[in-house]
């Protein structure tokens, strides 16, 4: 039988199973109305715009179901207030590091005589570092820490074991100083995304246990009779990042073409069943949160993360067409692949929905400009890696910096824009202060996505123009190499804009803390003064 064939029926006969579990689940696949989607919003919050990154909006309780709800939503904030705080912390610096390595690496395609006294500064250690710094310093910290922010408010339960993640980013970080410090002096495994050695990164899946360990005892004790979609894919990438990156550290189990399969299975994985996931939950909380509108159809959302559990597992292959792997294992990678259109619709489809009627409400709200920024870039990335998968297009655009620019709408314009918007909510919460100046909000967002949309079009293009000339066997390789030159040209120009963006976005978030940091000195001072009673005492008889 024809291996294509079997596995195309496979896959039919999956969404078939898939689509009946779902409605045995749900009773009402596509309903539009379903109680699940209201339990992020208290009493009377339902129509009510409530964006902190405009202004701290507090609802004023009506009735004492509503004020003690409000109470726990309170409590919540100031149990999480310092791991927030330090996994917070930790993303900002991150953020800049990998941005000046990142910029630097750009500017070395172009001007490659630049800065190469010093080995640590060559393209080769820079561009790992840059990489490393972002995938396992920037993103992972920042979605960690809103994840800490969120399940208390969505298990509405106290915070468990605030130390234990404090630990836990403590070991992680201590584990990405340690492999930076090792990439910057060649000490690199040589495989992407796992370039950092199995004895030093063992410590992030250390950490990221301790860090996720906390919300299995949460949910012993939620007070919540129904977990929020947003749950659903916290936990499940809170359980895959560990497994997934352990098994590609088991030493001495990985071989030759083995490796490289896995290598890409981990690759691809830790984006599609850790930082997408994450940042799934952070867009079905933070863009009807700000709205005041539940989700137009939960039960759809419901699809969205099942389907995407059950299709991209095996998406990695199709790196590695052309390659000396089974064909049969390709073919299942591209099948995959476009099946993943399946969740990415739904979810698109359903955001699109909820947000309708509601567009103008974008001119106002710092959070939604950016999550909803980012929720398009999803679909962009995703829609493009599913066509990108088929042996066609992979033709050309494989080896060629389009690649780049395909990573970047998911890892950039999708993650980071979200978790730029969901810092931006949760960050005044966090510290009971409001952002100190709004306006750096707007230069950031404007900067960054004119910095994107620049980087984005040049690599795309220049990609584009870079995979024709490989192809064609009358062109020397040199010459795919200067198609390329004025296109890094403007990545560059782009990778400046949105480091410029980014340094603008950490000098408001240490000016937040500091705001926040008077703040508590004042309110010390008051509470000190009142402790002491002015009037003198009167003997009594």
């Amino acid at each position: 039988m024809n291996p294509t064939a079997l596995l195309l029926a496979t896959f039919l006969l999956s969404i078939g199973g898939l689509f009946a579990f779902i409605w045995s689940l749900r009773k009402g696949l596509f309903d539009q109305e379903s109680s699940g989607a209201g339990v992020i919003f208290a009493p009377e919050e339902i129509g009510r715009f409530d964006d902190p990154a405009n202004g701290i909006s507090r609802l004023e309780p009506r009735d004492a179901a509503q004020q003690a709800e409000l109470r726990d939503r309170a409590t919540a904030d100031r149990a999480t207030a310092v791991p927030v705080f330090v996994l917070f912390t930790f993303a900002v610096v991150w953020l800049l590091v990998g941005s000046a390595a990142g910029l630097l690496s750009s500017i070395k395609l172009h001007v490659p005589d630049l800065l190469v006294d010093q080995s640590w500064l060559t393209f080769g250690r820079l561009r790992t570092i840059h990489l490393n710094v972002v995938a396992y310093g920037w993103a992972p910290m920042g979605l960690l820490g809103l994840v800490v922010w969120l399940l208390p408010r969505l298990l509405r339960t106290p915070l468990q074991f605030p130390r234990l993640i404090i630990t836990g980013a403590l070991i992680w970080n201590a584990g990405l100083v340690t492999g930076i410090v090792g990439l910057a002096n060649g000490l690199s495994t040589g495989m992407e995304w796992l370039e950092i050695p199995w004895y030093i990164g063992t410590l992030f899946a250390i950490g990221g246990m301790m860090i996720g360990l906390p919300m299995v005892f949460m949910l012993r004790q939620r007070r919540v009779h129904h977990l929020y979609v947003s749950v659903w894919y916290m936990g499940a990438a809170l359980f895959w990042f560990p497994i997934l990156y352990i098994v590609a550290n088991i030493p001495g189990l990985h071989f030759g073409v083995e490796q490289a399969t896995m290598n890409w299975w981990y690759g691809h994985n830790v984006l599609g069943l850790f930082y997408t996931p994450l940042s799934l939950a952070c867009v079905y909380y933070f863009l009807p949160k700000v709205i005041g509108r539940p989700v137009q159809s939960y039960n759809l959302s419901l699809l969205g993360f099942w389907t995407l559990a059950f299709f991209y597992g095996q998406v990695g292959a199709h790196h590695l067409i052309g390659g000396p792997i089974p064909e049969w294992l390709v073919t299942l990678s591209i099948v995959q692949s476009v099946m993943m259109l399946i969740p990415v619709l739904a979810f698109s489809i359903n955001q699109h929905l909820t947000l309708k009627g509601y567009f103008a409400t974008l001119k106002r709200s710092h959070t939604l400009r950016f999550v909803v920024f980012g929720a398009m870039m999803y679909t962009v990335a995703s829609v493009q890696g599913s066509f990108e998968a088929l042996r066609s297009l992979n033709s050309i655009t494989h080896f060629t910096h389009f690649t780049v620019a395909h990573a970047h709408i998911g890892l950039y314009g999708f993650v980071s824009m979200v978790l730029f918007g969901g810092m931006y909510f949760a960050v005044p919460r966090v510290l009971d202060v409001k952002w100190p100046k709004p306006a750096l909000i707007s230069l950031h967002f404007w900067l960054v996505v004119a910095g994107f949309a620049t980087y984005i079009v040049m690599l795309s293009i220049g990609g584009v123009l870079q995979g024709l000339s490989l192809l064609d066997a009358a062109k020397p390789f040199i010459e795919s190499v200067k198609v390329t030159h004025p296109w890094l040209i403007g990545r560059s120009v782009g990778g400046s804009l949105m480091t410029l963006g980014h340094f603008v976005f950490a000098v408001h978030f240490f000016l937040a803390l500091k705001a926040a940091e008077r703040q508590r000195q004042v309110v010390a001072t008051a509470a000190r003064s009142t402790s002491h009673d002015p009037t003198p005492l009167t003997a009594t008889h």
